[in-house]
């Protein structure tokens, strides 16, 4: 009786590993995300170059726009002074 049920949850764990996931990436070439609400779960799409253009593709939609954390931004270039000694 005990093998039976170590088998039972054995195949339940392995039907449960199987069933199919979506990936949630991050394009790190676009500043902003969606997060949109779905039955069965939600999904990450970040393919906006701006807050107010994620919100009209949100807008009437299970959905939230936020900052990229994976957004590529161009490093800061120093500024130089030229200082006097004086």
């Amino acid at each position: 009786m005990r093998i039976k049920w170590i088998w039972t949850i054995l195949a339940s764990g392995t039907i449960l590993a199987i069933a199919p996931s979506h990936a949630q990436t991050y394009d790190p070439n676009y500043p902003v995300c969606i997060q949109v609400a779905e039955w069965g779960g939600t999904h990450i799409d970040c393919s906006f170059t701006s807050t107010p253009q994620c919100q009209a593709t949100a807008s009437g939609l299970g959905a939230y726009c936020f900052a990229n954390p994976y957004f590529l931004r161009e490093p800061k270039k120093p500024h130089s002074r030229a200082y006097r000694q004086g």
